[in-house]
């Protein structure tokens, strides 16, 4: 078994399809057949089953598929770290859920960093990626929250995944509208209200994306839903639909990031635990440090 043929099961398993795969991965369709072949024999499994109307993934295959995620993500942060051009920068990655605050964070790490060459990043992502990216050493530090529909599930996978979360803020539910729709200058709404206007939530990509939603009212049997990945979409689909979206709040005001945006108190309680996670024992870096040092800024709890 080698690193090719960890990244060609990725790949051919995003794909659903040899031809595709084949091709983003710059091989023939017969080579990268034989070299899957060659795996499954020396790991005793089926990876893939292989029908007419296509291929997916076994029981052992999406088993399989959980260890290789890690190994890539292993091996991609030694290859970036010792093989890469950036190798004699300082080094310091965030991983987190759609929060202001926590770019401001970052930004005030980026200010103070007494350094020449630096290589900082910070990956605004889906809230499984954010525990993974924390336990694989991705990233030193993530920024996570819960309601009470996904409050034990998220407990359970801090404990899972060997990391400590420390609370930031809780913060009531609310929901954002554009700045001209209809119901902008209310002070509190019911969820019934909206209900001929789409909810627009963000996509988790995942099979129990309900438990692992980083938005209140998780739980809640939306009429009409649209799933976007990419902020400035929604931006678009609210501002154009008259849609709206769940939040804490935190993204309208004064000092908003992002301009146009009005939030209105949901009268629905479903509140957030927002805060931040470390691996468990996790010597950080002086970068590390400094980013939860600007986090304890925004602390209301």
């Amino acid at each position: 078994m080698n690193i090719n043929q960890i990244r060609y099961v990725l790949e051919v398993a995003a794909s659903q399809s040899m031809r595709e795969a084949a091709s983003k991965l710059f091989v023939s369709q017969p080579a990268l057949s034989a070299s899957i072949k060659e795996l499954e024999e020396e790991l005793e499994i089926v990876i893939f089953e292989r029908t007419n109307k296509g291929i997916s993934l076994t029981d052992a295959g999406r088993e399989f598929m959980e260890y290789a995620k890690k190994v890539i993500g292993q091996y991609e942060i030694l290859e970036d770290r010792y093989l890469s051009r950036n190798a004699d920068k300082e080094r310091f990655s965030v991983s987190t859920q759609h929060y202001n605050f926590a770019i401001k964070a970052f930004t005030e790490v980026i200010k103070g960093a007494n350094c020449e060459k630096y290589v900082f990043s910070i990956h605004e992502t889906k809230t499984r990626d954010v525990l993974e990216d924390v336990r694989s050493l991705k990233s030193e530090v993530g920024i996570v929250s819960f309601s009470g529909a996904n409050e034990s599930v998220l407990k359970k996978l801090f404990k899972e995944y060997q990391l400590e979360f420390t609370p930031l803020m809780r913060r009531e539910t609310y929901i954002y509208v554009w700045k001209d729709h209809k119901f902008a200058k209310r002070k509190e709404i019911s969820i019934e209200e909206l209900s001929d206007y789409p909810c627009i939530s963000f996509d988790q990509s995942n099979d129990s994306n309900f438990y692992l939603n980083e938005e209140a009212m998780a739980d809640y049997d939306f009429k009409k839903m649209i799933k976007s990945d990419d902020r400035a979409t929604t931006m678009e689909l609210m501002a154009t639909l008259g849609g709206y979206s769940v939040g804490s709040g935190m993204l309208s005001g004064e000092n908003a990031v992002l301009p146009g945006l009005v939030s209105i108190k949901l009268k629905e309680e479903d509140p957030l635990t927002i805060g931040y996670i470390v691996r468990k024992g996790a010597d950080l870096s002086k970068y590390g440090k400094a980013y939860v040092e600007n986090l304890q800024k925004f602390k209301e709890i």
